[in-house]
């Protein structure tokens, strides 16, 4: 029987914050039809990520908050077979566009899984979980988002149109990857993971999350230039300023006091502004790029 506990462990509304890899995948898709959409987005956001969320619950154990539940509840075994369930859902749906994305669907969930197995556990490794959960939330879930709205295959992980955006969204989570981790030391600790937040301290955290947040900016402002599209640029820098703003002030008190402000409430706070700020900056670049209210006649 499924639990409550195991409900609230499967994190959907943390799907939120991975949104803005999918509209952007959408806003460049030159093949667009409105049953893909639907599938895509089901198997990604309601399923697939749910299904991580559940797994990595399950073998974290954790006690205290994590992303999404401040206080999470006690893990039950049913969350293991619910997180199963979940997993086999997404690939069914995607198995309704093609075998292809369906296949992208299986990989994302094995990689996931792999990052909090026992018997593999990436998350030990700090360099190598900060890359690879970077890869694969961005660049491979942006191009498996695309190649299933697109009803593609996985020969266009490889074009050109698809790795340089893809790689610009790991470079997002590259920089934002390791504030979230901030707030998990005591509780990484415990459990044995070294992970790169860990390693670098609080503080290092913070001056390697803004190296990115730089690079991140100035690689987006160069495809939009790329793209000849320089108006876009101005508002990708309103869209990013509340983002920064957040970031520098959050800094500033960490300096003053780590222990103190590296805590759950800022780190979900700077994820929150984030998903919203870029995602309505993506389903604008989607309305722009594709053009497609001209066809309702705005």
């Amino acid at each position: 029987m499924i639990t409550v506990s195991s409900l609230k462990h499967l994190r959907i509304h943390f799907s939120l914050f991975l949104m803005p890899v999918f509209f952007f995948a959408l806003a460049i898709t030159p093949n667009l039809q409105e049953l893909r959409i639907l599938w895509v987005f089901l198997s990604l956001h309601l399923f697939l990520y749910p299904s991580s969320n559940a797994y990595n619950s399950f073998y974290d154990q954790d006690e205290e908050s994590i992303g999404g539940l401040k206080t999470p509840p006690k893990v039950t075994p049913d969350l293991f077979w619910l997180s199963l369930l979940f997993f086999a859902l997404a690939i069914f749906i995607g198995l309704q566009i093609n075998w292809q994305f369906a296949s992208m669907v299986l990989l994302y969930g094995l990689v996931s899984m792999a990052y909090s197995h026992p018997g593999i556990r990436i998350k030990k490794y700090p360099w190598a979980s900060w890359f690879i959960a970077g890869f694969f939330q961005g660049y491979f879930t942006f191009a498996m988002a695309y190649v299933g709205l697109s009803d593609l295959t996985w020969t266009s992980l490889l074009k050109p149109h698809v790795i340089i955006p893809g790689m610009l969204t790991s470079m997002m989570l590259w920089g934002s990857y390791p504030l979230t981790q901030v707030y998990q030391h005591r509780e990484d600790s415990k459990r044995g993971d070294l992970t790169l937040s860990l390693k670098l301290g609080i503080k290092g955290t913070f001056f390697f999350s803004n190296l990115w947040f730089i690079l991140t900016g100035i690689a987006f402002i160069g495809y939009f230039i790329s793209k000849n599209q320089q108006e876009i640029i101005w508002v990708y820098l309103g869209a990013m300023a509340p983002i920064i703003l957040y970031f520098l002030l959050w800094f500033s008190f960490v300096r003053t006091n780590p222990e103190k402000y590296a805590n759950y409430s800022w780190a979900m706070g700077m994820n929150t502004i984030s998903a919203l700020f870029l995602n309505a900056f993506f389903i604008y670049y989607f309305f722009e790029n594709t053009q497609i209210l001209q066809v309702f006649g705005y």
